[in-house]
């Protein structure tokens, strides 16, 4: 437990069996009336962000979040499996929980694994991949960086738009946020 004071970014809270991460917070303290704490909360498991006020002093309920490096190994079906660098430990994770950051995940590649009472919560990859480019359609003559983007399929089986110079075989690297090409590697 924890009161409203004690609120910073990154605390993780649980707020009607739910686990919430602060967003962003704000002590008020009105001319009239009691302080107040607003707060932008976001929900780990939905992604769904909302608005929430406190009084300020109030208890609220903090949940630990344990985040691990961990390598990823192989799909199982719909599952990924992961290794605990430290303790070489392997867990499964749910394909739903993984979401779009399977589109990224090369074997053997570093992740951030976050888990709430053994439970795994999100898949944090790192902010850029470097992939090797499967296909694309060729480049004509005078193609240049200026131009337009192509489609291009990666090694994970994603599709990043890309310059029309670059060709297949070549690496590109690539930012797991939004898919956008960020140069060649």
């Amino acid at each position: 437990m924890a009161t409203t004071n004690d609120l910073k970014n990154g605390l993780v809270l649980n707020l009607d069996g739910d686990l919430w991460t602060v967003v962003e917070f704000q002590h008020v303290k009105p001319g009239k009336g009691g302080a107040f704490v607003r707060t932008t909360l976001k929900n780990v498991l939905s992604g769904k962000v909302v608005d929430r006020t406190f009084n300020a002093g109030t208890k609220v309920e903090t949940a630990t979040v344990d985040k691990r490096t961990m390598q990823y190994l192989y799909a199982d079906g719909d599952d990924y499996v992961f290794m605990d660098l430290d303790t070489y430990d392997q867990i499964t994770v749910p394909g739903g929980v993984v979401g779009e950051a399977s589109k990224f995940l090369l074997p053997e590649a570093e992740v951030t694994v976050a888990t709430h009472e053994e439970a795994p919560l999100y898949v944090e990859l790192p902010t850029s991949v470097v992939l090797e480019i499967t296909y694309t359609e060729p480049g004509l003559q005078g193609d240049r960086s200026t131009g337009g983007t192509k489609p291009a399929t990666v090694e994970t089986g994603a599709t990043v738009n890309v310059p029309l110079f670059i060709s297949t075989g070549e690496k590109i690297k690539v930012d797991t946020r939004d898919s956008r090409y960020l140069g060649r590697a």
